[in-house]
């Protein structure tokens, strides 16, 4: 199918993942996830959404599968490196499992080989020092690229590379493996470990470099195959061939750097990234102008082609460049293909020039000789003693401006000093030299002298009172990293709301350091207390305690004495939070009665029915009154009063 249908036919195109991310354009499809440019609605911006192809959890457990890809990419969007494409977000939406990206508008490094052919050695050596100075911030966190490869290095519209999927094929290979007994990767670029232990530290990605910078010199991959497994065999049992054995101008020291990038046995290789930019530096360091600026020949039958494929390794599994699925364990059984490293016959370079030689009188021998004695003599003092004299560079690295500019301006060179900023080296001191130490220049030349600013400081931008969310977003975008997130209770503050940072909001610190939240999780549970019998004073005062302001009420009850609780809402034992609503009702006394009018009974009669009202009832025998009928009564008929009080009656 070819790449129009595909795009006409792709279901996510014009979708809307997880309510934030409108897809706009299919741009790339490898073997673990397809690339489009999406739109983020949220902050209105263009961003990378990387989707996952979902067979790859197929056979895993899905739950083991979202949290490794969840896990992984959180560490990845920790990195923050200008030679990192960072990561913005991470989600699933359904089956799609996605992460956002920053978009890099240009091409990849596999586009600009194949349009372009080979690299300069100046440029390949360039583009290897960044990837690895971002290959050694992940390093430094824990973190291993796993699949590092042309397709994976982004130029963007100034040319500068950016190094992109951190860790995804570590998040899946560590899930897919248990089920499939496969792991993943690109099978050019893997190291000997990976193939037979599916091992892999920060030395797979010095291999997996070094295999890059021999593709960008030699505009080949030192091992083909007709399958995958034979490349991968031949990376197990093989040594990877000098790059001079295809361009034979190359020099000695980048026969060694490639030598020591690739090693089979990974105790002999660079420990880690940083180790390894080193080991490139120091041979650059060694290779003069104009090898830098040389450039080997296209290698034979690759014109650039039309559909932008890759046609060094022959693999009919998967695309070149893909990602794809190896047997975990690989026991070198694979066949692999012979492949000559005799030099090809169309590379002008690399085949020795036939010599011809003719037979001449012996007076235009003479006058030959003397043409090249006088021309060597003109040749010596040019570059001896005349203007083309030139002088070594010395190396002023880790001098301060002034001691750097005194020793250069004493070997006769003018010197012009810029700033920059770095993370490593002190304010004052020299980081490098343009032209860079050990080069050759012209007496009196100008040397520009990079001095540093230490590392560059931005001011912590004030998130409290935002949430989490919206916290580490503005954190990110700025540049800083996040640290664990610290959790606590609040009376205030609502769950998931920033209380705290460190540093402080408006603190100068550095670009990369960690800011550590302190984060909101609301109103600290509680059990409702037992307020029942307890006074008015005394129960506000027990739920001020918790921060609980109550509603208070009154009403009458036999159960409790005046001015003492008998109801609450919610119930006492219920669980609860600090700060929630709540109602207590206190007693103002016993229950009101209405005294029942019994002027005109007997008096016994009359006291047993206002008993039965719970009253008390006393009386006076009027010595006048020859009968027992009552004719007065105190309180009156009809009184409300207190249940238990004295009614006097008089018969």
């Amino acid at each position: 199918m070819n790449t129009v249908s595909e795009t006409l036919t792709d279901p996510l195109l014009g979708r809307v993942i997880d309510g934030r991310y409108e897809v706009r354009e299919r741009v790339a499809a490898g073997g673990m996830a397809t690339v489009y440019v999406a739109f983020d609605r949220r902050l209105e911006r263009d961003v990378a959404l990387k989707v996952m192809h979902p067979h790859l959890a197929a056979d895993a457990s899905e739950a083991d599968f979202v949290a490794r890809f969840r896990r992984e990419a959180k560490a990845a969007a920790r990195l923050t490196h200008p030679g990192m494409v960072r990561v913005y977000d991470q989600g699933v939406d359904g089956s799609i499992s996605y992460l956002t990206m920053e978009y890099v508008g240009g091409e990849n490094l596999r586009q600009r080989m194949t349009h372009e052919g080979p690299l300069t050695v100046g440029e390949s050596l360039g583009i290897t020092e960044r990837v690895l100075d971002a290959l050694a911030a992940a390093h430094r966190a824990d973190l291993v690229h796993r699949d590092v490869k042309p397709e994976n290095v982004l130029l963007d519209e100034e040319g500068g590379p950016k190094l992109t999927d951190f860790g995804l094929a570590r998040a899946v290979t560590e899930v897919t493996s248990t089920a499939t007994g496969t792991l993943l990767g690109t099978v050019a670029y893997l190291a000997p470990e990976v193939v037979t232990e599916a091992s892999a530290d920060a030395r797979a990605d010095v291999y997996s470099t070094g295999i890059l910078l021999f593709e960008m010199i030699t505009g080949r991959q030192p091992f083909t195959g007709e399958t995958a497994l034979a490349v991968a065999s031949r990376h197990v049992h093989e040594d990877v061939p000098p790059p001079s054995e295809l361009v034979p101008w190359l020099p000695v020291e980048i026969d060694d750097l490639v030598a020591l990038l690739t090693a089979r046995d990974i105790d002999d290789r660079p420990a880690d990234a940083a180790a390894a930019l080193v080991a490139v530096r120091t041979a650059r360091s060694a290779l003069d102008d104009p090898t830098l600026d040389r450039q080997a020949a296209r290698p034979a039958g690759s014109e650039p082609p039309a559909d932008d494929h890759d046609h060094t390794t022959v693999l009919e599994e998967a695309p070149a460049g893909a990602t794809i699925a190896l047997p975990i364990g690989l026991d070198g059984q694979a066949t692999a293909l012979t492949v000559t490293t005799d030099p090809p016959e169309d590379d002008p370079e690399a085949a020795e020039p036939v010599r011809h030689r003719h037979r001449a009188g012996w007076w235009i021998g003479a006058i030959i000789a003397a043409i090249i004695v006088l021309g060597s003599l003109v040749v010596w003092w040019y570059q001896a003693i005349g203007p083309g004299a030139y002088t070594t560079v010395t190396d002023v690295a880790g001098l301060t401006e002034d001691q750097a500019t005194a020793t250069l301006e004493g070997l006769g060179f003018t010197v012009s000093t810029e700033d920059a900023f770095d993370d490593v080296v002190a304010e004052g001191i020299v980081i490098s030299t343009d032209p860079s130490k050990n080069a050759r220049a012209l007496d009196g030349a100008e040397i520009i002298v990079t001095v540093s600013q230490g590392p560059r400081m931005s001011d912590v931008p004030d998130v409290v009172g935002s949430t989490q969310d919206d916290a580490e977003e503005q954190l990110t975008d700025e540049g800083f990293g996040l640290g664990e997130t610290e959790h606590e209770y609040s009376d205030t503050a609502a769950a998931g709301e920033v209380l705290s940072m460190s540093p402080e909001a408006g603190e100068s610190v550095r670009h990369d350091t960690i800011v550590t939240l302190t984060v909101s999780d609301g109103p600290e549970p509680i059990t409702t207390p037992d307020l029942t019998g307890m006074t008015q004073d005394e129960a506000v005062a027990t739920l001020a305690e918790l921060g609980i302001e109550p509603t208070i009420a009154t009403g009458r009850t036999e159960a409790v004495a005046t001015g003492e609780v008998y109801e609450q809402t919610p119930a006492a034992g219920t669980d609860g939070f600090r700060t929630q609503e709540m109602s207590i009702t206190v007693s103002e006394g016993l229950p009101l009665v209405t005294i029942q009018d019994v002027r005109g009974m007997g008096f016994d009669e009359a006291k047993a029915a206002l008993e039965a009202q719970g009253l008390t009832v006393t009386g006076d025998d009027n010595p006048w009154n020859f009968s027992t009928v009552v004719f007065n009564m105190d309180p009156g008929p009809n009184t409300q009063v207190e249940r238990g009080t004295s009614v006097y009656l008089e018969y």
